[in-house]
C-alpha cells in the first residue's frame, strides 16, 4: 500500500478472546495481516463476562473510559479496556458494563434462555464502539463490522454520525456471516435503536424484522463493501447483496489467503 492507512475492526467475536463461529479467526488473522502489511490496526469488541482478564491481560484505559451512552432516555457508562493481541503488536479495546457486558454466558442464560435486553445490549455496543472511536482521536480510513450484534453501525455512521469529522472520510466492510440465532431482538428495538431519535424510523426499515437476518440486512445494505464470512448464509441475503451496483463485494473463499481482503481496503480507501 502506497501510504499507512487505518483500519478498525468492530466485531462482536474474535479469536482468542470470543470463538462463536469460524470467522473468529479470520478476524484475528485480518487484523494480523492487516497490521504486518503496513496499516494502523485497532480492534474493538464487548468485554464478555467469559473473557478472562488476567489470562489475556486486560486492563483500563483510565483516559477512554467514563463514556456515558444516551439510548432510550437512560445513560449507560462504559469502561473500556485494552489487551495486547498474542503474537501481534496491535491493541484489542474492550467495552464494559457492569449490568450488560459481565454476564458468564454471551446472549442465553445457563438454561439456553435468550436474554430479554439483548436489543439494547446491542444498541449499547454498537453506539459506545462509535463514541469510542471519538474519544480515540484517530479517524479510521475503514471500519471492518462483522457479527450480527455489529449490524447497527454502518447505519449509524451514515446517519447519526454522519457529521462528526472522525467518520467523515471512512469507509465501511460489513461481513455477512451465517445465522446463529433464530429469536427476535424484542418489540423495543427499532426505537432503541434511534438513540434518542438521531435516527428516523425510516431509516430502520431494513431491521424491521429484528432477527439475525435483518441485521445482516442493514449492515449490509448501509456498508460500502460487504464480504460474506460463511461458506452457508442466508440464500436471501446472497440474493440481495451478491451484485448490487456501486458496491463492492467479497464472496466467501474457503481457501483465501485474505489478500483479496487487503486489496478490498486498498480499494475502498483509495
Amino acid at each position: 500500500m502506497s501510504t499507512k492507512k487505518r483500519i478498525l475492526f468492530i466485531a462482536n467475536e474474535m479469536s482468542p478472546y470470543v470463538e462463536l463461529t469460524e470467522f473468529s479467526e479470520i478476524i484475528n488473522k485480518l487484523a494480523i495481516k492487516s497490521n504486518d502489511s503496513g496499516m494502523e490496526v485497532r480492534c474493538i469488541m464487548p468485554r464478555f463476562g467469559i473473557i478472562n482478564e488476567r489470562r489475556h491481560r486486560l486492563h483500563e484505559v483510565v483516559r477512554l473510559s467514563g463514556i456515558n451512552v444516551s439510548i432510550g432516555g437512560d445513560d449507560y457508562p462504559l469502561v473500556i479496556k485494552v489487551a495486547s493481541l498474542p503474537n501481534a503488536r496491535l491493541q484489542v479495546y474492550f467495552l464494559d458494563n457492569e449490568d450488560f457486558f459481565k454476564r458468564k454466558s454471551i446472549f442465553t442464560d445457563e438454561n439456553a434462555k435468550w436474554y430479554d435486553d439483548n436489543g439494547l445490549r446491542t444498541a449499547l455496543f454498537c453506539k459506545g464502539a462509535l463514541e469510542t472511536v471519538k474519544k480515540f482521536g484517530w479517524p479510521p480510513d475503514i471500519i471492518h463490522c462483522s457479527g450480527w450484534m455489529t449490524g447497527l453501525i454502518p447505519m449509524f455512521i451514515k446517519t447519526a454520525y454522519k457529521k462528526e469529522p472522525v467518520f467523515s472520510n471512512c469507509k465501511v466492510i460489513y461481513t455477512i456471516g451465517e445465522n446463529t440465532f433464530k429469536e427476535k431482538l424484542g418489540a423495543d428495538f427499532l426505537k432503541l435503536a434511534t438513540i434518542n431519535e438521531q435516527v428516523t424510523k425510516k431509516e430502520l426499515d431494513f431491521f424491521k424484522d429484528i432477527n439475525n437476518v435483518a441485521m445482516f440486512r442493514g449492515g449490509a445494505a448501509y456498508a460500502d463493501a460487504v464480504s460474506f464470512g460463511a461458506a452457508v448464509v442466508d440464500k436471501k441475503l446472497v440474493e440481495e447483496f451478491s451484485k448490487i451496483k456501486g458496491k463492492k463485494t467479497l464472496p466467501f473463499n474457503a481457501d483465501s489467503d485474505l489478500t483479496d481482503y487487503l486489496q478490498l481496503y486498498d480499494d475502498l480507501a483509495k
